[in-house]
């Protein structure tokens, strides 16, 4: 078969991501647009790492407090320890996952950080786009028993579908596929902490990229959770869901949402 190329030409978002966390599987291309991004928005560097440690957080509470023991992760990006299998695993060995993403780079190093003889683990090339492909793909369903409660992660992802795409469909879809008990882990960009028209230099650098950028306010981002039941706190800055420690007060505005959300019967 032959491998799926990797597009240099233009920036992808998650070789982006990967560079804001100071990482190194990234090309030229992706460095040059995301230092154009740290210009007009010189926080996000504090947003990444701010929105990981949410993500960190996230899994920990949905494996240890959930007991979920499957998770499915969407537009998971490049490696970065610790990954999600590791923070499940930490809590409970037996914990299933499939990574999924839309980049051949992250798949390629994605698989590269799995043992041979890793049964419980999946690295599927394919697109939130089309969720229906994703949840029938056989590299997910070899671990992922939609019969059971899933944790679904959109971690930093869907704002990079556009209105046009119809975001809501796509929840639609992966959601109703999901059996009682499962979990949403959701984190979103948003533009609600600036001034009218902030930050729309760097929303507009990922015109250039594979994907566009689509920051959208809390009352939309609410919507996603459709009529799931938010965890406490809520929808809120990725900093303030369930903080380990005092959050810093001299952390710059940090332009993501995050919300845990679970499906009752």
């Amino acid at each position: 078969m032959t491998s799926p190329k990797i597009d240099t030409s233009k920036p992808h978002p998650a070789r982006m991501y990967d560079y804001f966390l100071g990482g190194k599987d990234n090309y030229e291309v992706d460095q040059e647009a995301a230092e154009q991004f740290i210009k007009a928005a010189p926080e996000v560097r504090a947003a990444v790492r701010a929105n990981r440690s949410f993500m960190q957080r996230a899994v920990r509470h949905v494996v240890e407090e959930g007991g979920v023991r499957q998770i499915l992760d969407i537009g998971t990006g490049l490696p970065t320890e610790p990954n999600v299998h590791q923070i499940a695993r930490a809590v409970a060995p037996e914990t299933r996952i499939a990574y999924v993403d839309n980049d051949p780079i992250v798949s390629a190093h994605s698989r590269s950080l799995l043992d041979d003889d890793d049964e419980n683990t999946s690295v599927v090339l394919a697109d939130l786009r089309d969720p229906r492909a994703v949840l029938d793909h056989p590299d997910v369903r070899k671990v992922i028993d939609l019969d059971r409660p899933v944790a679904l992660m959109l971690v930093a992802i869907l704002h990079f579908v556009t209105e046009a795409e119809d975001p809501d469909a796509l929840l639609e879809t992966l959601l109703d596929a999901l059996p009682t008990g499962s979990y949403l882990i959701l984190s979103h960009a948003t533009v609600d902490l600036f001034e009218e028209g902030g930050r729309t230099d760097a929303v507009k650098i990922y015109n250039s990229a594979t994907a566009s950028m689509n920051p959208r306010r809390h009352a939309r981002v609410l919507e996603f959770f459709r009529d799931w039941t938010l965890l406490e706190p809520g929808l809120v800055l990725v900093p303030d869901w369930r903080p380990t420690e005092p959050v810093d007060p001299g952390l710059p505005p940090i332009g993501f949402y995050g919300g845990v959300a679970r499906k009752d019967g």
